[in-house]
């Protein structure tokens, strides 16, 4: 399935190594993995400034997901879906790279639960969303 993983959901892979890291690997595995440059410019800025990650860390953790992921060029939305405009760049990437779901702990977008035939999912959700909807 395609799906989108939010910036935090992929921060929490490469900081702590527990869950949501397992639950990345799982998804590069076995789902195509959309992402934009929005998102990995997140990811890279929040690991060098927030997290202290080296630059050089930083881009090699970048080079990997891109070697991974899906990157796709969001076609902004035509109004404004959450009061943080990250957010809807976060919507328009799943959008474009029709993705069936968004993994994300930002309670802005979680609020939505559904955007169009996107599903927005907290990561301890996924597995059962798995199981239910396939790895196709």
């Amino acid at each position: 399935m395609n799906l989108v993983l939010d910036t935090n959901v992929l921060i929490a892979a490469f900081i702590a190594k527990g869950f949501c890291h397992t639950l990345v690997e799982q998804c590069l595995r076995v789902h195509s993995v959309i992402v934009s440059e929005f998102i990995l410019n997140e990811l890279r800025e929040k690991l060098t400034g927030k997290f202290k990650y080296s630059d050089e860390n930083a881009i090699a953790v970048e080079v990997l997901l891109r070697s991974r992921m899906r990157v796709v060029d969001p076609t902004p939305l035509e109004s404004n879906v959450c009061r943080d405009p990250d957010d809807d760049t976060v919507l328009a990437t799943a959008l474009t790279g029709k993705a069936v779901c968004i993994v994300t702990g930002d309670k802005d977008l979680l609020t939505l639960k559904k955007f169009g035939d996107i599903d927005i999912l907290a990561p301890s959700e996924f597995e059962a969303y798995e199981e239910q909807f396939g790895t196709d």
